[in-house]
């Protein structure tokens, strides 16, 4: 017959066994709230930080809604917020003209994701102002001009505006402490842009990064081969961006976060939500799904009053933008 302390223990051992599981419980309650509060504080937090711009126009003739999500997305030449010093720095000269330097077309939904380059010079018809390049859409007529001249030359109902200038991607990639980049055999040497890099894999900050993308004239493929990186330091940037080194520790996800917010200006549509599904588009992308691409281009020529253009490949160019629109995979022979 066991003795009283002895019962007393064993309820003891008793009550602590059957408290355990509920200690456990709170434990996990209580980590589970502090994450979901966590989420919510961000995305209030980022939402407030996005600027937004009235990106889109309405008019008689505009393209049909169509299934999947597109984004136009954008890298702007401004100069506005650069100092003396970082204009030199940057290698961006004094020019105060606005064009948009990078245009490319973000597509998903049951295929892709697609990333379309739409090269800077390509020629084509500009809603009032008549044939020029694209880029100068920007310029004559800010962000919805520019919309409007993509829909127009492409048929796609864009659905997303995104863009970002110089110094803000600058920033971007420094939040991230760099990002690695494989620069082609023969390497990359550029006095124009600042680029001067040998062959081979190697981590570039913003400064580096930007140079990368914008060299064209000492490439033999100008344009056509600038678009090709600019794509390349696009996955780059998703992929370590993504990365769970960067997202996980709180101290590496908020300033890559407010950086990222404060680069951006957006429709007044797009919020943190359609973010975080466009940055998971790019990262899936830097993977290996989906494609990227540049427009099929016919020719490039000369043009009185308007300079060196590149003509779209008019066949090629709508067979794949009606991949596009019917939210089709792109033929395999439009993937270059």
């Amino acid at each position: 017959m066991s003795t009283w302390p002895e019962r007393r223990e064993r309820r003891r051992g008793s009550n602590r066994g059957r408290r355990w599981p509920k200690r456990l419980a709170l434990t996990l309650l209580t980590l589970v709230l502090c994450v979901v509060a966590y989420a919510i504080g961000l995305y209030f937090w980022g939402d407030s930080r996005l600027r937004h711009t009235d990106a889109f126009d309405t008019y008689a003739d505009r393209p049909r809604a169509d299934p999947g999500a597109d984004w136009l997305l954008i890298g702007s030449d401004s100069r506005s917020e650069l100092t003396p010093e970082q204009r030199k720095e940057l290698h961006v000269g004094n020019d105060d003209v606005l064009n948009t330097d990078t245009i490319m077309l973000l597509h998903y939904g049951k295929s892709g994701p697609y990333l379309v380059s739409l090269p800077r010079d390509s020629y084509v018809d500009i809603p009032g102002h008549g044939q020029n390049k694209i880029n100068a859409a920007y310029a004559l007529g800010g962000a919805k001009l520019l919309t409007r001249t993509v829909e127009q030359a492409t048929g796609l109902n864009l659905d997303h505006y995104a863009e970002v200038n110089f110094l803000g991607f600058v920033d971007v990639v420094d939040s991230l402490d760099g990002v690695t980049i494989c620069v082609a055999k023969g390497g990359l040497h550029d006095t124009k842009s600042g680029a001067d890099f040998d062959a081979g894999c190697q981590r570039m900050n913003g400064t580096q990064a930007l140079a990368y993308v914008r060299a064209r004239y000492s490439d033999p493929l100008g344009d056509l081969g600038r678009v090709k990186r600019q794509r390349q330091l696009v996955s780059a940037v998703a992929d370590k961006a993504l990365s769970p080194a960067v997202v996980v520790p709180p101290w590496r996800l908020i300033p890559w976060l407010g950086a990222s917010f404060d680069a951006l200006t957006v429709d007044d549509g797009t919020g943190v939500r359609d973010l975080a599904q466009m940055g998971l588009r790019m990262k899936d992308l830097a993977d290996g799904e989906g494609a990227t691409t540049t427009v099929p281009v016919g020719e490039e020529t000369s043009v009185d009053g308007v300079g060196d253009v590149v003509e779209w490949d008019s066949a090629k160019a709508e067979q794949l933008f009606s991949a596009l629109r019917d939210d089709t995979p792109i033929p395999a022979s439009d993937l270059k």
